[in-house]
């Protein structure tokens, strides 16, 4: 009877799982894939605000909103409810989105300060949203599976590859055209409209009710997690008077987020570095200061799409287990290494072909996709499931620090170029 009952826990284990990586693959894409539009039509807005760095004035406007905010959700992480913080974000993905589109279309494309401004302001929109997102839905997958967290990580890289590949299309499609850019951008923001939509109905209505993911879920409230009580009764789950209203058991032994950020303060390093050197370089050097090629107007874009191309291949990698690095020292040794990428970028553009560039920034795409799933799934391996998701979301705030950092270190290379 009771091999029974273990295969029967087994089986409602798996129900679902492949279900579950689809889905946390569109998750992860639709985390990203409202700002990676924004940034991937550098082009049009280099056009429209050609005073403005919109690259990197849009980019160091969203990290201080993405980071303040994940700051505040992490501190509250164990007392915050996660589907209403997921649901928050993807709509506020949605409604941006939109807004982006409404501003293009209510100036006709025209430019100039007012317009800029709304669009700073949808910036800080997006790091509101992503920080609801990003951190809660890497530290829900947490506790679940590797492969969830993988997948998730997979999406998020991919949503950067597939808008350079829409992008792509649309400026072939329309660059002989009268006013070709604005309508490619267009077309550009709808898509990002319909799929940030697709994005919340798949998280509020579907991915609940998968057998494996209210598994993990009742896992984690049987160990005293407080935040997945709303997301088990969205799935049917109603939560044993014996844990509490929220799923709380008495006086729960966890860590506190203190003695995990201690005890994986490497792994957050990690991710700080890795996104330092990658933001220092992408995408505000490789839109402005790589010098005139062959490519011409498609030279940023192809980088740009090289990029994100390389980095999405660099997320699978770890799934093949003779290719995974699960060493700490390792790791972080070549998380230190990448610092090596900023001097070959800067001689590259000084003096070599396109070529060379376009091979770095494969490189700088492909390590910082590698290093990113190898630390996040190894992390939070040994931890029960309350544990996983705060370091989770500590991971992704360390994440954060490096994006702002970076970003702001990319104005540097502007020293003795003037403005």
């Amino acid at each position: 009877m009771e091999t029974r009952t273990n295969e029967l826990v087994a089986s409602v284990r798996l129900e679902g799982r492949f279900a579950a990586i689809a889905i946390c693959w569109f998750l992860g894409n639709g985390c990203l894939f409202s700002w990676n539009s924004m940034l991937t039509i550098e082009d049009y807005y280099s056009q429209l605000f050609p005073k403005y760095h919109p690259t990197r004035v849009l980019s160091l406007v969203y990290q201080p909103f993405a980071l303040g905010t994940l700051a505040i959700l992490t501190y509250n992480e164990a007392t915050i409810n996660t589907r209403r913080r997921n649901l928050t974000g993807y709509f506020l993905f949605f409604c941006s989105s939109l807004l982006v589109l409404v501003i293009d279309l209510a100036t006709s494309g025209a430019g100039g300060i007012g317009p800029f401004l709304g669009i700073c302001i949808v910036s800080g929109a997006f790091g509101v949203a992503d920080a609801h997102v990003q951190g809660g839905m890497v530290g829900d997958l947490s506790f679940m599976r590797s492969e969830f967290v993988q997948s998730f990580l997979a999406g998020l890289a991919a949503s950067g590859a597939l808008t350079s590949a829409l992008r792509l299309i649309t400026k072939a499609a329309f660059e002989n055209t009268k006013d070709g850019l604005r309508k490619g951008a267009i077309i550009f923001f709808a898509i990002s409209v319909l799929f940030e939509l697709l994005c919340l109905l798949l998280y509020a209505f579907v991915f609940p009710k998968l057998p494996i993911v209210k598994y993990y879920r009742s896992k984690a409230a049987s160990e005293g997690s407080k935040t997945v009580s709303a997301d088990l009764a969205a799935g049917g789950i109603e939560i044993p008077q014996s844990l509490g209203v929220a799923g709380d058991l008495k006086n729960p032994e966890r860590l506190s987020n203190k003695d995990l950020l201690f005890q994986n303060k490497d792994y957050a390093i990690d991710m700080a570095l890795i996104y330092i050197v990658t933001l220092s370089i992408f995408p505000g050097f490789l839109a402005e200061d790589t010098g005139s090629h062959s490519l011409g107007s498609w030279y940023a874009l192809v980088l740009i799409a090289m990029y994100n191309g390389f980095d999405l291949i660099g997320r699978y990698i770890p799934l093949i287990n003779k290719l995974k690095v699960t060493s700490r020292p390792t790791l972080m040794v070549a998380t230190l290494c990448r610092f090596l990428l900023i001097p070959a970028f800067y001689f590259t553009s000084k003096y070599g072909e396109q070529g060379w560039m376009i091979m770095l920034t494969a490189l700088l795409g492909l390590t910082n996709g590698y290093l990113t799933v190898s630390v996040l799934t190894v992390a939070p391996k040994g931890y029960k499931g309350p544990e996983q998701n705060a370091l989770g979301n500590i991971l992704v705030l360390s994440l954060l620090v490096g994006i702002f950092s970076g970003a702001v270190l990319d104005w540097l290379w502007l020293i003795g170029k003037g403005w």
